[in-house]
């Protein structure tokens, strides 16, 4: 196939936005796995080892801030670019967002084309 563009984890409890977002990132050449939830996104991500997690903010069990927080503490994802998609647009959530230490915050409803550029542009430099 193509150059490796790198592997994508995809977390959104709502299927028809998770699916739209792995079906774009599929079709790029991204590696896509996805989870339903914060809590999914931990459990699954030692065996996925993306490059790049998208997050939902709004989900239920463990949601994107406090996924995002225990991504960055653990040692062996805190390198793992991760990405913010919420409806939450005020700049409290933003800071919020760049405290934790996210690598890029988008807000929904998203441009699929400028979701692909900013995952292709974290995943380069996951691999730089």
């Amino acid at each position: 196939m193509g150059e490796d563009l790198g592997r994508v984890l995809v977390v959104d409890d709502d299927e028809v936005i998770r699916q739209l977002i792995a079906v774009n990132l599929t079709l790029e050449g991204f590696e896509v796995a996805t989870a339903t939830d914060g809590q999914d996104c931990l459990d699954r991500v030692m065996d996925v080892m993306p490059d790049v997690i998208t997050l939902d903010v709004m989900m239920p069990r463990l949601d994107g801030w406090e996924t995002a927080s225990r991504l960055r503490t653990e040692e062996g994802t805190a390198h793992i670019k991760v990405v913010l998609i919420t409806a939450r647009a005020q700049e409290s959530d933003r800071r919020r967002g760049m405290g934790i230490g996210v690598d890029a915050y988008l807000t929904k409803p998203f441009d699929p084309a400028e979701l692909i550029e900013v995952v292709r542009e974290l995943a380069a430099r996951a691999k730089a």
